[in-house]
């Protein structure tokens, strides 16, 4: 990210609404305490998905990829009266730290976390969804993708994660050279390419996928 990038990056985080002090906390932990820590949706995406899902108020939600609950937590803030999120990670190491912020955040009731390989667990659930964020790894997005559609009630939507990677997706060097970059090239085409769905990417952070499913 240039300055320029970063600056009004800043300004637009400084003229949203601001985390929620659990959201806050966790930010910090995860900077703190987690390799990686730019995996985390931050502050400005956690209000984009924060709006989207009160917008739509969805009774039944789906996260592909739970890192320590920050984008868990903010799709949650909208569920509908007795709704239900369900997030999948493969890293066991998660599960206590995130449990523990859903419960601080008041929806250790509304928000599941199961441990495992999603593309196992998702095939054995039972239900449709109005609302499927996906932010996992980047190798199994299409093959993802393809899944959720058909446990995405019509009218529903999906939101895919870090689709520019860094702007690397129009870099014709990195599509040469860069398997990730390649990979995620590759499903933005099967994206624009489906008829079945609408779509917009939104140049918000690295790069958020909004699709409605016909």
């Amino acid at each position: 990210m240039d300055h320029s990038t970063h600056l009004i990056h800043q300004y637009c985080e400084e003229h949203s609404s601001e985390e929620s002090t659990v959201l806050k906390q966790l930010n910090r932990y995860t900077h703190a305490n987690v390799l990686q820590p730019r995996m985390l949706s931050g502050h400005l995406q956690g209000r984009v998905l924060s709006a989207i899902s009160h917008l739509l108020r969805p009774q039944n939600i789906l996260e592909i990829g739970t890192y320590t609950g920050y984008s868990a937590i903010c799709l949650a803030e909208g569920l509908a009266p007795n709704g239900k999120l369900i997030t999948i990670d493969v890293n066991p190491e998660i599960e206590n730290k995130a449990n523990q912020f859903f419960k601080e955040a008041g929806f250790e009731h509304q928000i599941q976390l199961i441990i495992g390989d999603a593309y196992q667990i998702i095939r054995t659930l039972p239900k449709q969804f109005d609302l499927v964020f996906i932010d996992a790894d980047k190798k199994s997005y299409a093959a993802y993708f393809d899944l959720v559609m058909e446990h995405l009630k019509p009218g529903g939507f999906i939101l895919v994660d870090n689709v520019l990677w860094s702007g690397k997706v129009i870099d014709e060097q990195a599509l040469q050279s860069d398997k990730d970059t390649m990979l995620l090239h590759s499903f933005n085409e099967k994206i624009k390419s489906d008829d079945r769905i609408e779509k917009v990417l939104l140049p918000i952070r690295d790069g958020l996928y909004l699709i409605r499913k016909r």
